[in-house]
């Protein structure tokens, strides 16, 4: 009978393991929460701090040998593009979290060998919400993305268009974090 409890025991021990999920969380954005003026754009008209917000993530799957990130926003009025507020790929699989202010042009706080590509304000880096004034809530997508290559194979200067379609092609699996944001 020991041994039968034990073997069952390592069963539901391995079982757990393989159903972990991927999930990813931030200390400063609660799921589905409002954005903080902090992390809003500085410029537009927006007068934000425009710091990139900490991100974590966990769950990860077996074969995962990079991460993207991909902010988007599907509600800007941009005739149904949306509008690209964050591009970091080239994630090491080590890595488990981008810290606060990471997502400065030069991205020299990004786990390293990071890459980040251009957002829609025409420039790498973390650009904030910014939409426009009396627009409602627009819905803030943080998508992580685990990889199956360890360098995406995007040329330099790809669009946001490109870089999602090749993230989206060696996708194993993504976590999905959603804040809100309106003035």
């Amino acid at each position: 009978m020991k041994t039968l409890l034990i073997s069952l025991g390592i069963c539901c021990a391995s079982f757990t393991a393989v159903a972990a999920e991927f999930r990813l969380s931030s200390p400063d954005i609660a799921p589905g929460g409002t954005i903080a003026n902090k992390f809003v754009y500085k410029g537009f008209g927006c007068s934000g701090e425009n710091v990139s917000p900490a991100l974590n993530w966990t769950g990860a799957p077996a074969g995962t040998r990079s991460f993207a990130l991909l902010v988007h926003d599907a509600d800007a009025p941009t005739g149904g593009a949306g509008w690209w507020h964050w591009l970091v790929y080239n994630i090491p699989a080590s890595a488990t979290k981008i810290v606060q202010g990471a997502g400065t042009a030069d991205g020299a706080g990004l786990p390293a060998g990071s890459v980040q590509g251009r957002t829609d304000f025409g420039t790498p880096g973390w650009g904030g919400p910014c939409p426009p004034v009396g627009h409602g809530q627009h819905h803030y997508r943080f998508t992580l993305y685990a990889l199956k290559v360890e360098k995406l194979p995007a040329p330099e200067g790809a669009t946001a268009a490109l870089i999602g379609y090749v993230v989206n092609d060696n996708s194993l699996a993504a976590a999905r974090l959603l804040g809100r944001y309106g003035r």
